[in-house]
């Protein structure tokens, strides 16, 4: 049976939303840390200060490269990676070029991931290369950005930025973000060498636990404390 430590084991707490402050940001590394939960995935910026505040902590410190749109020249992204990984990120959540993938243009999307992934690479850092499955819908591009993750050494597959809005037939703008169709196909696209990571609507531990089971071995979410103290912890414990 999967348990609240397991899950908050898989956990990547976000920490990216545009309008959170210094304070709130310090105050959602130290909800982290009290979790248990795996890593932070902080605002570029706030990498200094996730270092700072986890200090001694077994949380990790990642950012997010390209984000949310993926529309930086690849030379911008390595930039961000290397400025990223010099102030103490461990970990890197890249989005790929969206226009790109969805006109084909696979050597473009080769020559991107080879380049940011040799520079985490060589600092012992990892990747996670984010689709936008919002934007990207069909299962055919999905199992090509598998396959060329998989052929430039990045370490996890990842659905959704949380961000990837997209007019609704009510007008409204909203996004889908994980699914479970979306992490069976990209699991089964995948060698076990390659992570998936479900993140987008990652909301309780029902839905935590149910991508776990389907292959999911990392969650991204904003909502941490909702689904580990929804397993039934106790929320005075935090």
């Amino acid at each position: 049976m999967t348990t609240p430590q397991a899950i908050a084991q898989l956990i990547d707490h976000a920490l990216l939303h545009p309008t959170m402050t210094d304070k709130e940001l310090r105050e959602g590394c130290e909800l982290a840390a009290r979790l248990g939960v795996k890593s932070v995935c902080v605002k570029p910026y706030a990498v200094p200060l996730a270092v700072e505040v986890l200090a001694g902590s077994p949380t990790l410190v990642g950012t997010v490269i390209g984000f949310p749109h993926g529309s930086n020249p690849t030379a911008i992204k390595v930039a961000e990676a290397e400025w990223a990984l010099q102030a103490g990120a461990v970990e890197l959540d890249m989005v790929v070029n969206i226009g790109k993938v969805l006109q084909g243009d696979w050597d473009y999307i080769r020559q991107e991931l080879d380049a940011v992934v040799a520079v985490a690479h060589r600092r012992g850092a990892l990747v996670k290369v984010i689709f936008e499955t919002d934007y990207v819908t069909r299962d055919e591009d999905k199992r090509k950005l598998c396959e060329l993750c998989e052929a430039s050494g990045a370490d996890y597959v990842k659905t959704s930025t949380g961000f990837g809005f997209v007019k609704q037939p009510s007008g409204d703008y909203n996004y889908h973000g994980a699914t479970e169709h979306d992490i069976a196909l990209m699991r089964k696209s995948c060698s076990e060498r390659v992570g998936v990571k479900a993140s987008g609507g990652v909301r309780d531990f029902a839905q935590a636990a149910a991508f776990q089971q389907l292959g999911a071995t990392r969650l991204g979410t904003s909502a941490s404390a909702a689904i580990i103290q929804g397993a039934g912890r106790d929320a005075n414990s935090y």
